[in-house]
């Protein structure tokens, strides 16, 4: 985009600038034809009158003779009007007697010197013919085609334009390499920046090449930071850690799988064992393991799942999937209780009767889920500490909507552990909607 927008800032005024040219070049030779036509108007004009022309009939043969010449040699038409506007001599023998009153004709005879540019390109000049008392008796009027400097200018644009296209293929090399030496390097350190906007803190900017200047010391500034924040939040996680381990107790996997039992019949052991895995899943324990996985079925599965809960509150719980096969290399169990504490939240803070949708869509490179409620939404200032540890919008910490203000902050390393990002969009007594993007391939 930016290479583009440098090649039009570039390439356009250079074409504007050319065409001024142009205009300009045209309009002066337009002039200075006016000015020829008109010298020849006047000399022709001032002959008419010393030689008597309109009124000795025995020099007739010397007048049709100068016209003539004057014609062929100017490259005009020349016709002479008389002060009734009837044209006495034409150069080209088509008008003689006719009446001629064009605008010029009779401005020419208020004594006004006339050259105009008609709109179909002829040009049109007029002078008055004056006897000795200085009275008017007629008028020279010549028509030029303006072909000839159409034509010069023609030649001299051809010659213009091979040169301009040079130009601008040198212009457009020069800014391409331009743009790749100054604006590549700021892509990566956007790119970077945007990666830590989403918690990838481990990001760097590599500066290896880069020549020392302002791009470098805003890399070097963005990595101290990115190195800050990483250290920030390897804290924070040794933190949680440790007071997990000193708090967490048979009690709490207890109290899931009760919540679990309770709400449905026939519980499989397979989900038992699915509940106490992510139990476990916030300890560092437990490697990440990608493996292919079909995101439609994916979502089905968990719709089950947290159906009961919903039909506790008559809560329409419903999902829209692709007709395709979405794969994506993910750590399902870990990927699960992801998207189950977005769904969980969204039950949560969803007033009975309300509405839950989990959305499936994809493109060449990422799959986008989304879990969208029409519940009390989040404030404008909260959203952006909502995926802290320990972090609670619902203060209160009732039985109806309690916790640890642990379940966010785990969907989202689990997010970023897949390589994603996670974003929010809410608006208060509105509803929520939390958008997942993943690779749908995982580069090792």
């Amino acid at each position: 985009m930016l290479l583009l927008t440098y090649i039009l800032v570039g390439v356009v005024p250079l074409i504007l600038f050319t065409n001024t040219i142009f205009r300009t070049m045209d309009e002066y030779f337009v002039e200075e034809r006016k000015k020829e036509l008109l010298n020849q108007a006047n000399i022709l004009s001032g002959k008419i009158s010393t030689s008597h022309y309109l009124y000795d009939s025995t020099k007739w043969n010397d007048f049709n003779e100068e016209i003539r010449n004057s014609s062929n040699k100017g490259n005009f038409r020349v016709l002479v009007i008389d002060a009734s506007g009837i044209v006495i001599n034409d150069s080209s023998r088509q008008d003689i007697g006719k009446t001629y009153l064009v605008q010029e004709v009779i401005e020419a005879l208020d004594n006004k010197d006339v050259s105009r540019q008609q709109e179909d390109g002829v040009i049109y000049v007029a002078v008055s013919i004056l006897d000795e008392q200085s009275n008017k008796i007629g008028v020279v009027l010549i028509s030029a085609l303006s072909d000839d400097v159409s034509i010069t200018v023609g030649e001299i644009r051809n010659q213009s334009n091979i040169l301009f296209t040079m130009i601008a293929i040198i212009l457009v090399i020069l800014i391409y390499f331009a743009t790749r030496f100054f604006i590549e390097p700021l892509k990566n350190v956007l790119a970077v920046i945007i990666k830590m906007s989403e918690g990838h803190f481990d990001q760097r900017i590599d500066i290896k090449g880069i020549r020392h200047n302002e791009i470098t010391d805003l890399a070097l500034a963005c990595n101290n930071m990115a190195e800050r924040l990483e250290q920030v939040d390897t804290s924070r996680q040794n933190f949680v850690s440790n007071v997990s381990h000193e708090l967490k107790t048979p009690l709490s996997s207890m109290k899931v799988l009760s919540e679990s039992i309770l709400l449905q019949k026939d519980v499989p052991k397979k989900i038992i064992n699915d509940l106490l895995t992510l139990v476990k899943l916030d300890q560092k324990e437990i490697p990440i393991t990608f493996v292919q996985t079909e995101l439609n079925q994916l979502i089905i599965n968990i719709v089950k799942r947290m159906k009961p809960l919903a039909d506790v509150k008559e809560i329409k719980l419903d999902y829209t999937l692709l007709k395709e096969e979405v794969l994506a290399d993910i750590d399902k169990t870990k990927f699960v209780l992801a998207i189950s504490n977005l769904v969980e939240n969204a039950i949560k803070y969803t007033a009975e009767r309300g509405f839950i949708t989990i959305t499936i869509d994809c493109d060449h490179q990422n799959a986008f889920l989304s879990v969208s409620d029409t519940g009390i939404g989040i404030a404008e200032e909260e959203i952006n500490k909502i995926f802290e540890r320990f972090y609670r919008v619902d203060k209160t910490r009732n039985r109806e909507t309690g916790g640890t203000g642990l379940g966010l902050s785990i969907t989202h390393s689990t997010i970023l552990m897949h390589n994603g990002s996670i974003k929010v969009n809410s608006k208060e007594q509105e509803g929520t909607t939390f958008l997942v993007r993943i690779p749908l391939r995982q580069t090792t």
